[in-house]
């Protein structure tokens, strides 16, 4: 009978193991160089990185067009058995291609090779084997250690297409790095579900213009509650006659100012005492270039339900923690 939990422990053992086997090989100044060269040539080239690849190599490769997409380097994948009827036209002189095969003897890709071989495309192997037709044709040849599959037959690839993944994502992640890519620039790549909600700028979604809960610094205790009331998120934005925010009340404020004046005048409490009297100076802010997710983390990390939304001085909206929530920021 199996024992399920130690056969999960001994395939994460063992894919632990070829980590550690790709880790140390990165140590090595033949694989070290070989990736300079293939970051070089990608970072380089005028056009795409196309990926190819057939069965496991070939699933990884499509993860791997999709991450370089979509950290800025733009690529594609070309399936080898298309490209041999007719998709090889796809592949143009600018591109660079990068060929998966764990063997480095996937017939299937000699096509793809003789063509860009013919074109003077560039080409990037990434394979165990060394001394494979893919190992010695290419341009560069980024060469995994002999690591043993999680299979218990040592035939299904497990451990191999880890490698390949591991060491395509950390080129895709050097090469955002190499780019300068920001989290402004995820954002144009990833608009939609709740990392585009993240990487939205606070100037696209807070409450603007006549929504603005403002009252100057002389307004009475009355007025602040009127426009707390009135514009319902909470809080208001205290200015001075310049137009600069001063500081913030929040209904919590009035509730905790009306008690502690419960014994004296409604008339004191509620029209003689200004908002600059009871409002919290220096109150945390966003600026408008903020990313959403940021805005959120400044909310809960100071325990606050609204902030305004400030330039140069000046309140031009305002965000609340409920607003980022709809909106699926997390």
């Amino acid at each position: 009978m199996v024992n399920r939990a130690g056969s999960v422990r001994d395939v994460i053992s063992v894919n632990s193991d070829g980590l550690a086997a790709l880790q140390s090989a990165l140590q090595d100044d033949q694989l070290t160089q070989a990736v300079e060269d293939a970051l070089q040539l990608i970072e380089n080239m005028r056009g795409r990185l196309i990926l190819t690849g057939v069965g496991k190599s070939g699933l990884i490769g499509r993860k791997l067009a999709a991450t370089f997409a979509s950290t800025g380097t733009p690529a594609y994948f070309v399936h080898p058995a298309e490209a041999s009827h007719g998709d090889l036209g796809m592949i143009q002189s600018d591109d660079v291609v990068l060929m998966l095969s764990w063997s480095g003897e996937t017939r299937e890709l000699y096509d793809i090779l003789m063509y860009t071989r013919r074109f003077g495309v560039p080409t990037i192997a990434l394979t165990s084997g060394k001394e494979s037709t893919l190992g010695q044709k290419t341009d560069v040849a980024l060469i995994l250690p002999k690591a043993k599959e999680a299979c218990p037959h040592n035939l299904a690839p497990t451990t191999s297409t880890l490698l390949q993944l591991a060491l395509g994502d950390a080129l895709a992640i050097t090469l955002l790095k190499m780019r300068g890519f920001t989290e402004a620039s995820f954002r144009d790549f990833h608009p939609g579900g709740k990392l585009g909600a993240a990487l939205t700028p606070v100037s696209d979604i807070m409450v603007k213009d006549d929504g603005l809960p403002l009252v100057p610094q002389d307004a009475t205790v009355m007025q602040v509650v009127g426009e707390i009331s009135a514009k319902a998120h909470g809080i208001v934005g205290v200015c001075s006659n310049e137009g600069k925010l001063l500081g913030v009340i929040t209904d919590g404020d009035i509730r905790r100012y009306l008690e502690e004046n419960a014994t004296g005048s409604m008339q004191q409490a509620m029209v003689k005492t200004t908002a600059k009297q009871i409002m919290t100076p220096g109150s945390v802010s966003l600026k408008p270039a903020q990313l959403s997710a940021r805005a959120l983390h400044l909310l809960q990390q100071n325990k606050i339900s609204a902030a305004f939304v400030v330039d140069e001085g000046r309140p031009v909206g305002v965000v609340s923690l409920v607003q980022l929530l709809q909106l699926g920021v997390a």
